[in-house]
């Protein structure tokens, strides 16, 4: 009756159902997950709990706002903490990218020991002790660390011409690096002993107040500064200036000195015209053939003898107090024993220490070993401990 008041006969009904049925046995199905347990039927899909966590977070939020933005915040120092105090491989990178790759750390090994003796077990230690050092602190903050092996090598024409290579090996490095901006030559019996400082915090962030480009400030070698103008009368006034132009950005080369003139055990070269122009100058042959034998310490002679005779170069040139880059242990400057700019403070945690000198009648290992020892001691808190 109910099909006859639909319009449709009986036997109608049943062809059109059995049709029906055969068609939608054909048509793609569409399965929704459910819970029998929970008391749901396939009428009312289940969905899984992601949806119904959101919900209960967005319903805490809303009930609790000033403890929920208590864990947010709790939540965003454990990030940070993790993410760049901690030291990981994703927090390494991410102060590469952030201006870690702009610096290059070049420290100079020595396979060979020397022209004239071979390494014993003290100085394969110092060498161990020097690189692990050098590369934790490149890890830690996203550094480049390149190796030089600075091995008894009979490769500029008839000489060893031993510690110029010095310049070659940062002409070298130069090259390999296209994209790095600042290059920092170590010596190998150098320790840094506080790897909690970047470089960026330590001295590039403020490059023009931890510098300054006036000898006079402290003039070991008794430099005439500036250029006396009836010596040098075709200089510019910037190089008649005792300061350069002044800007940061005119600082191309960043030097400490000691009792006995500049160091460079530990000093800091920019990609630049004007330090490509110094670079091949420094390591002409011209200058090592007729000066090797009357510079006693080489190329840092020869860099002196350009500072004083190129008015030029003063131009690029920064000096650093030592201190700041390149601290020296008792021993070293004998001349000046109590000069307080020149040695290692402990209290006040100088940056890096060179062994300078210490194979003359030093004992290299002995102080390398008690430095590192003093460093670890020194960067033991609990904190640090930690992360």
């Amino acid at each position: 009756m109910s099909a006859a008041s639909n319009g449709y006969a009986p036997g109608a009904r049943k062809f059109l159902g059995r049709h029906l049925r055969k068609l939608s046995t054909t048509l793609p199905m569409h399965y929704v997950p459910f819970s029998p347990q929970s008391g749901q039927t396939p009428r009312t899909p289940y969905f899984k709990s992601s949806s119904g966590k959101l919900r209960r977070v967005r319903a805490f939020a809303r009930q609790r706002p000033r403890l929920t933005a208590f864990l947010v915040l709790v939540t965003c120092l454990f990030l940070y903490v993790t993410m760049f105090m901690h030291h990981n491989p994703v927090s390494n990178r991410l102060r590469a990218v952030s201006g870690g790759s702009k610096f290059v750390i070049i420290l100079a090994a020595n396979v060979g020991g020397g022209v004239m003796t071979w390494k014993g077990p003290a100085e394969w230690a110092i060498e161990r002790d020097s690189i692990a050092n050098k590369k934790a602190y490149a890890e830690r903050w996203g550094y480049h660390l390149e190796i030089k092996d600075m091995s008894t090598k009979k490769r500029y024409a008839h000489e060893w011409r031993e510690s110029w290579e010095k310049v070659d090996v940062i002409k070298q490095t130069m090259r390999q690096y296209p994209k790095a901006e600042w290059f920092w030559w170590l010596d190998l019996n150098t320790l840094i002993m506080e790897p909690s400082k970047s470089l960026q915090d330590h001295i590039f962030n403020h490059l023009a107040n931890v510098t300054y480009r006036d000898i006079n400030e402290y003039n070991p070698l008794n430099i005439t500064h500036p250029p006396d103008p009836s010596e040098f009368f075709f200089i510019d006034p910037t190089a008649q200036s005792a300061i350069g132009d002044g800007h940061p950005d005119s600082i191309n080369l960043v030097i400490p000195q000691d009792c006995g003139g500049f160091n460079l055990g530990s000093f800091f070269i920019k990609r630049s015209e004007w330090s490509e122009r110094l670079l091949d100058i420094w390591w002409d042959p011209v200058g090592y053939e007729q000066k090797h034998m009357e510079w006693e310490h080489k190329e840092q002679d020869a860099l002196e003898y350009l500072y004083t005779h190129q008015p030029w170069v003063r131009t690029g040139t920064a000096f650093i107090p030592q201190r700041m880059i390149n601290s020296f242990p008792p021993g070293a400057c004998s001349e000046t024993p109590n000069d307080e700019r020149i040695f290692y403070n402990e209290k006040e945690r100088d940056f890096v220490v060179n062994m300078a000198g210490c194979e003359w009648g030093r004992d290299c290992w002995g102080e390398m070993a008690s430095y590192r020892q003093l460093s670890e001691k020194l960067n033991k808190g609990w904190w640090r401990r930690q992360f």
